[in-house]
C-alpha cells in the first residue's frame, strides 16, 4: 500500500498516509495503540473498506476482487459463524462458499487443535475456541497471505502457545502472515519483522532487534560496594548517560560494550564489583517509547468483524 488515507465523515482520520510493503514468505508484526488503524489498514486490505485516497496491492492486485480473495484468507476483529451449527458445519458452509472440498474443514480444525469439539454447536464455544475456529476458517483457501487481527484473544497460555507454534510453521513453509497483535512477547517471537504505527502513520518498520536498538541497545545493571562511591565513580565516566539506584543496585545509562571498561574502572578505584550485566530493552520498552503516552483518536467502526 502507497500513501493510503481513510478519513471517515466528522473529521476523523483513521489512516494518514501510510505507506506499507510486507515482504513475501516472512511474519509480519503489525503493532499500534488501540485506536491506531491497524485494524481499518486490514480491512482496506481485504475490501470491506475502501480507502480515501492512495494505492493498495495485495499480491499484486485490487483489494476485494476475486483474483485477491482467491489467494487471501482474513480473520478480522471477532469472528461470525452461526450459533446452532457445530465447527465442522460452519467451516463447511464456509469451505462451499470458498470453492474448496468440505474436507478442508477437518484439516484446519485439526491444525487448530478443535478436532475434539468439531460436532460441539459453536455457542457453546469458549471465545478462545472461537477464535480458534476464526483462524481456521482463513486457513481454509490454503491462502498464499494470512490476515490475522489479534488471533490470540480470549486464549489461556497453553492455546497461546498452540497458535504460537502455527503462525511459526505457516511463516516457516512460504505463507506471508500479517499479525495483529497487543501481545508483544508473541510478536517478538513469532514475528520476522514488525511496523509500528500510531494515529494512522507509519512510525518504525523492522527486527525486534532493530527496533530495541532505536533505545540505545539496552543498560547495565551494576552491584557494588559502597554504592554511593560507585555511583559517583561512574557518573565521572565519559561514556555514561544517567545513573539511577534501585533495589541496592545501579541501572547505567550505557552502551553495554563499555561493561569491561566499566568494571576495571570501579575495580580501580577500589570498588567491589558483585554483579555486572546487561539489561536489554524489551519491545514493550521500544514500542512505548515510539508511540508515546497520549490516546490515538476513536476510530468509528463502520462495519462488522468477518471471517473470510
Amino acid at each position: 500500500m502507497l500513501d493510503v488515507a481513510k478519513r471517515y465523515p466528522g473529521g476523523v482520520t483513521a489512516v494518514d498516509g501510510l505507506t506499507l510493503r510486507v515482504p513475501e514468505g516472512m511474519v509480519f508484526g503489525f503493532l499500534g495503540p488501540n485506536g491506531a488503524g491497524k485494524t481499518t489498514t486490514m480491512r482496506m486490505l481485504v475490501g470491506l473498506v475502501r480507502p480515501t485516497s492512495g494505492r493498495i496491492r495485495v499480491l499484486g492486485q485490487p483489494p476485494g476482487t476475486p483474483g485477491e480473495l482467491a489467494r487471501v484468507g482474513a480473520l478480522i476483529e471477532s469472528p461470525a459463524f452461526y450459533p446452532h451449527l457445530s465447527g465442522v458445519d460452519n467451516l463447511k458452509l464456509a469451505a462451499r462458499y470458498a470453492g474448496v472440498a468440505d474436507s478442508a474443514a477437518d484439516q484446519v480444525l485439526a491444525e487448530v487443535g478443535l478436532t475434539g469439539r468439531a460436532r460441539s454447536p459453536f455457542r457453546t464455544y469458549s471465545l478462545g475456541m472461537k477464535q480458534r475456529l476464526g483462524v481456521a476458517a482463513a486457513l481454509l483457501k490454503q491462502p498464499s497471505l494470512l490476515i490475522l487481527d489479534e488471533p490470540t484473544n480470549g486464549l489461556d497460555p497453553a492455546g497461546v502457545s498452540e497458535i504460537r507454534e502455527l503462525l511459526r510453521s505457516l511463516g516457516q513453509h512460504g505463507r506471508t502472515v500479517l499479525l495483529s497483535s497487543h501481545v508483544l512477547g508473541e510478536v517478538e517471537q513469532v514475528c520476522d519483522r514488525i511496523a509500528v504505527i500510531n494515529r494512522g502513520r507509519l512510525i518504525a518498520d523492522g527486527t525486534s532487534d532493530e527496533l530495541r536498538a532505536a533505545l540505545g541497545g539496552g543498560e547495565l545493571l551494576i552491584a557494588a560496594d559502597p554504592i554511593d562511591k560507585a555511583a559517583a565513580c561512574l557518573r565521572e565516566h565519559r561514556g555514561v548517560r544517567a545513573v539511577q539506584a534501585a533495589d541496592g543496585r545501579l541501572r547505567v545509562d550505557a552502551e553495554p560494550s563499555l561493561a569491561a571498561e566499566l568494571n576495571r574502572t570501579l575495580v580501580e578505584a577500589g570498588i567491589d564489583v558483585r554483579e555486572l550485566r546487561t539489561v536489554r530493552h524489551s519491545l514493550e520498552e521500544a514500542f512505548l517509547e515510539l508511540t508515546g503516552t497520549d490516546e490515538p483518536d476513536p476510530v468509528p467502526t463502520t462495519t462488522t468483524g468477518s471471517s473470510r
